[in-house]
């Protein structure tokens, strides 16, 4: 029988604790990726990014299992978010000047050959509206905040300020890239008050490259 490997479980990239600011050295990693702008919760290009990304997600740990034998839990689903005014993530949280980028993290042994397969195979079977904008990428994140956030994510507001404005800069720090969260809750299922969400933002030393 194959073991499956929970990397929720076997990644520090997905551990972090409520009420705790913790710095963690995110190595390269490999996800499907997926862009997209405006409110998460009225646009149609961000249901239609989710409806693509989880097919082809399946599609791979299906071949994985099966040719490779190295069977997997597919993570959580991610997401990058960005604005040219960020003060629009921790004060006016104006969701329709988000810009973002669905993520599904995929194993490392999963090659292009692989993915190319698997979207061939949805295009088969469903072929979502937006499959061909799903693509295999690596994120290099390197030395990043983070943290657990519980509740809703209009509730995140606070928690990020304290994030951006006082432990970052009280650790000789400075934001670097993209606000990242993962989303450890299924939020199409769980109640906004329980849902548990990891949120992340890269960092450089204030003095130069960390």
């Amino acid at each position: 029988m194959t073991s499956k490997v929970d990397f929720k479980k076997t990644l520090d990239t997905y551990q972090a604790n409520r009420g705790r600011f913790r710095i963690v050295d995110v190595p390269d990693m490999r996800y499907l990726m997926i862009d997209g702008q405006g409110d998460p919760n009225t646009s149609p290009a961000f249901t239609a990014a989710v409806e693509a990304l989880y097919p082809v997600a399946y599609k791979l740990k299906f071949a994985s299992k099966t040719g490779l034998g190295r069977d997997y839990v597919v993570p959580p689903l991610e997401g990058l978010w960005w604005a040219e005014d960020m003060a629009s993530f921790t004060a006016a949280r104006d969701k329709s000047l988000w810009s973002w980028t669905l993520l599904l993290m995929v194993p490392d042994w999963i090659d292009r050959t692989m993915f190319t397969a698997a979207v061939e195979q949805v295009t088969v079977k469903s072929r979502p509206a937006r499959l061909a904008d799903v693509r295999l990428e690596t994120l290099s994140e390197g030395r990043c905040v983070q943290t657990l956030h519980v509740g809703s994510f209009d509730d995140e507001a606070d928690v990020l300020a304290r994030m951006h404005h006082e432990f970052i800069p009280g650790e000789g720090l400075q934001l670097a890239g993209d606000h990242h969260e993962i989303y450890l809750s299924d939020f199409r299922r769980v109640a906004p008050e329980r849902q548990r969400t990891i949120l992340r933002q890269p960092v450089t030393s204030s003095s130069g490259p960390v």
